[in-house]
């Protein structure tokens, strides 16, 4: 693929829901579609030795984007989850590329925010920092109490942004930084977190969708949103990119078009964040993951919309990750497997 013409300026790897844990196959929260929990880790293997093999330095992943869900639930209730994620952080270690970790919600079924912050996964100090990241005197924020200021901290959003390139920037969102599955229950965010599910879900089991409506099913317990706090913050960003000319691709572990994923993987408030990323000319790209099947949709504004398929439901005959090749006018996904080749051209 794009053979012959010049080199691409920089490359990166991607995946996407590995959810390893050393346990015999099994099956989804519903029981109606196979998980290959050990296979998990020998498709990450193929992985690293695909992304090393490449010999151009162009063509070699310059970085690793994993977008979630490294590991599986299951491994806490096996008391395994330190053990679970360091056999992948170790294979991961094997690619001389660096990695930027997105949290998902299996990474919440393992870890409390606040070790989540301090382990590994906390790839936030390989991003920027900004003044656009310092909460915005222009605010204003006149009238709020410490312990307000406090609970709307951007320090405990997982969201930061990196520029690999000139002109192209990457920005990691918190997709959980809403939600009851990641937050203290005595928290701010919890309490607001569990107001809006209730409003949408009345089900006893909030891991059940409501049937009220294709696009209300995305109101469970795994899914979640994005403060306003966080919005803000990406408007600011995005505003800057404008500004710099910069082509911007952004990475979330929950899709946000809903022609790009089934609707019960959308993010509680993706109307919010889907208009932001249609006013600004410099987004060209979302990438998520979450929905293991996978899903792409260009939307009327030129903006790609990549959901990548999942590793742990991918069986032992196939494959799931890519290298992206990124030029001037476009990126070029050259996919593995049961992940699509595709080229992602700029708006």
């Amino acid at each position: 693929m794009e053979d012959g013409g010049p080199p691409p300026l920089f490359s990166f790897g991607v995946i996407a829901d590995i959810q390893f844990a050393d346990k015999d196959d099994g099956f989804n929260f519903h029981r109606t579609r196979k998980r290959f929990y050990r296979n998990s880790l020998q498709i990450l293997k193929n992985a690293s030795r695909c992304w090393e093999e490449e010999e151009e330095p162009e063509r070699r992943p310059a970085f690793i984007l994993q977008l979630g869900d490294i590991i599986d639930g299951f491994n806490r209730e096996l008391s395994a989850s330190e053990r679970a994620l360091q056999t992948v952080l170790d294979e991961f270690s094997s690619c001389s590329a660096k990695v930027h970790h997105v949290w998902g919600n299996h990474e919440f079924y393992n870890f409390s925010r606040a070790a989540l912050f301090q382990s590994a996964l906390n790839s936030r100090d390989r991003g920027e920092r900004g003044a656009e990241d310092e909460g915005g005197e222009e605010e204003g924020g006149g009238g709020r109490g410490e312990e307000e200021e406090k609970e709307n901290s951007l320090e405990e959003v997982y969201a930061y942004h990196f520029s690999p390139h000139p002109k192209f920037r990457f920005i990691v969102l918190d997709a959980y930084d809403l939600s009851i599955i990641g937050r203290d229950k005595s928290s701010k965010k919890f309490k607001q977190s569990m107001k809006i599910i209730t409003e949408h879900n009345h089900n006893e089991e909030l891991n059940e969708p409501p049937a009220i409506s294709p696009l209300e099913s995305r109101f469970v317990k795994y899914n979640g949103g994005f403060s306003q706090d966080q919005l803000d913050w990406l408007e600011r960003v995005l505003t800057s990119a404008d500004e710099n000319e910069e082509k911007v691709t952004i990475l979330s572990h929950l899709p946000v078009h809903p022609y790009s994923t089934d609707p019960v993987c959308l993010a509680w408030n993706y109307d919010k964040i889907l208009s932001m990323l249609q006013a600004h000319n410099s987004v060209v790209c979302f990438m998520a993951g979450h929905d293991h099947d996978g899903g792409y949709h260009m939307d009327t504004y030129g903006v790609h919309h990549l959901t990548l398929e999942g590793v742990i439901e991918t069986p032992p005959i196939s494959d799931a990750f890519g290298i992206v090749y990124v030029y001037e006018d476009r990126m070029v996904l050259q996919g593995r497997g049961r992940i699509s080749d595709r080229v992602l051209m700029f708006r």
